[in-house]
Formats: structure tokens, sequence, C-alpha cells
């Protein structure tokens, strides 16, 4: 073989693998981990190895000390799967003056080594979830530097559209990778605006994945919710309610693709409604999901190794075809 056929072979093979199509993985958000059977056979049917787990949120206690909250309960444990424990800090923590961040890192790490000893369970990657702010940043910042040091497993952090747009005033946390949060675009709000996702929002911020550079993978949303609104003010979220369950109660009315009105008081779901409030059901359709997988492959600077979905749940997956999450992750 003449060496310039060996150059094209060695570029065409390399070209192929930096092409793979990423895997397919799925956030675990609730707070007891038992699979239901059919989110056994998503997770069969789409090769699925590795699961995002919630561990906990963290939040201030009343005296304004970092705690955990809902800390995770396995009812079953997922040997069969690389587990990746995600631990949600609010950003409220961080803003706290008071906070030790290098004494939270410790916590963090050995509340995470405590309920892998529990359940007999390795990880080898941990991943920090935090909408952090300018005000947020030093001590965000200095938490990872510190988490590094203390834990010998990989480190990730989710990303939002606006930390990649601002970088340069936001900075990027010294982790291994990132995870784009490609949803909660918009406000929450008694408008006809969709705050899930939003296309037009997301092209603001999307130029600037090219110059981003952490490496990322993607997370995408699959979950749904309403937005209850009473004289024109939010009153607050309600989940897993589907369009079909509203159109057989005879006290919600269909105004349009988005509204519903209350047309007799009513409690639904423990939740109580007034005649007149309005529900703005926001769900995430499957060409929302074909879109959104559209346009990352077209601004990204890089494959993503995974396109995770948020999140693992039977009422999510329920509304989609069965192929879906393959399809999505073929796009790019």
């Amino acid at each position: 073989m003449s060496k310039k056929w060996f150059v094209f072979l060695v570029l065409i093979l390399c070209s192929c693998t930096s092409h793979d199509k990423p895997l397919v993985s799925f956030y675990y958000w609730k707070t007891v981990f038992k699979l239901s059977k059919l989110e056994k056979e998503v997770l069969k049917d789409n090769m699925v190895t590795k699961l995002y787990i919630r561990y906990c949120d963290i939040d201030l206690d009343s005296n304004k000390k970092p705690f955990p909250v809902s800390p995770i309960h396995f009812e079953e444990v997922p040997n069969e799967f690389t587990i990746v424990p995600v631990i949600y800090i609010k950003n409220r923590v961080l803003l706290e003056k008071n906070t030790n961040v290098e004494d939270l890192a410790n916590k963090v790490s050995n509340f995470i080594t405590q309920i892998n000893t529990k359940n007999n369970l390795n990880c080898s990657e941990i991943q920090i979830d935090c909408d952090w702010s300018l005000q947020s940043q030093n001590n965000y910042l200095r938490f990872i530097n510190v988490l590094k040091k203390v834990s010998p497993k990989k480190l990730s952090a989710t990303i939002r559209l606006h930390q990649v747009k601002y970088y340069k005033k936001t900075k990027i946390p010294e982790v291994d990778s990132g995870v784009l949060m490609y949803y909660n675009m918009g406000t929450i709000a008694p408008d006809s605006a969709i705050s899930i996702y939003d296309q037009q929002i997301a092209a603001r911020y999307l130029s600037s994945l090219k110059k981003y550079p952490l490496p990322l993978n993607f997370a995408l949303p699959i979950f749904s919710w309403s937005i209850h609104i009473r004289d024109g003010k939010v009153m607050g979220l309600r989940n897993k309610l589907r369009r079909e369950n509203l159109d057989k109660d005879s006290h919600f009315k269909s105004l349009n693709n988005i509204f519903y009105k209350v047309t007799k008081d009513n409690y639904k779901a423990g939740v109580y409604y007034r005649q007149g409030d309005l529900l703005k059901l926001e769900t995430i359709v499957t060409n929302d999901l074909k879109e959104m997988a559209d346009d990352l492959n077209d601004a990204k600077s890089q494959q993503p190794k995974e396109i995770i979905f948020y999140d693992l749940d039977e009422f999510n997956i329920q509304q989609y075809e069965k192929n879906i999450f393959q399809e999505v992750t073929s796009r790019f």
C-alpha cells in the first residue's frame, strides 16, 4: 500500500470514529429508585448503559446552613448500569456569605460515598448541577476545585445556555466535561410563551457553542408540566397532567392548544382549582426533540458522547413512540 493510500485510509477511519452516534442515557430524578416494567424496557431497547441519578438536593436550613434534601433511597440496586450521582445545589446555598465551601465539598464527597457503600454501588464520576450566577460564581468555582481535590472521581457539571454565551464572565468550572441543559429557556409566566423550549430563544445562544472550550454532552427534555394561573398570576407548577385527562374532566374546558379554563371549583390531585383559573400546558412533542437535535448538531463544535434525556419516568416516556430516543441521537 502506498503512503498516500495509507494516509487516506487513516483519515477515513478517524472521520468515522469521530462521528460515532452518541449513546442514549437518562437522568433519574425521583427520590426512590425503582424501575417500572416500561422503564426497564426503554433502557433495554435503547441499549442504555449509564444513568445519572439524583442523589439529593442541597438547600439551606433554618440556620442558613447547607443540608441534603430528600436523599435517594434505593429499593433496587442498578448494578447493570454505570451510575453517575448527581447533586443539585440551589444557588442560594452558594450566595449565602457564611457557606463554607470547603466543608460543603467534603460533605458532598462523604455523602456520596455513604450512599454507595450502603447500596454496594460504585461510581467513577460525580456530576454537580447548579445554575450559578455572577454573585455566586466565586463560591461555586472554589467548591468545584475543592471537590476535585477531595474526591478521586471524574467531575462533570451542568451548563446553561447563558453560561455558554457569556462564559468569559460566568467562567468555566474546572471539570472534566459538561452537560448542556437544553431546556427551561424561558420564564414561567401567564402568557402564551412556552418556558421549557423555545427555538427562537435558543437561537440567540447556539452560535456561541463553537467557541465554548469545555467538552459537552447534551441533555434534552421529555418532561411536561402545567402552569396554574389565577387572576393573571402564576400559582405554581402542576405535574403529571395530560391533555387527554383534562379533556375527560368536566371541570376543565379547552380554550386552545395551550390553555384550559376551570369551569367549576374543584380539587384535582390534591390541588384546589377555582372557577376561572387557567392551566397552561407545556409539553415537548417528537418534532420538538428532532428540531433540538438538528439545531444542536448544526451548532456543535465537537461530537457529544451522550444525549441524556430528562427524565426517566413512565409518565414521560409513555407519550413517545418506541424508537424516538435512538432516532434523536442518530441525528448527530
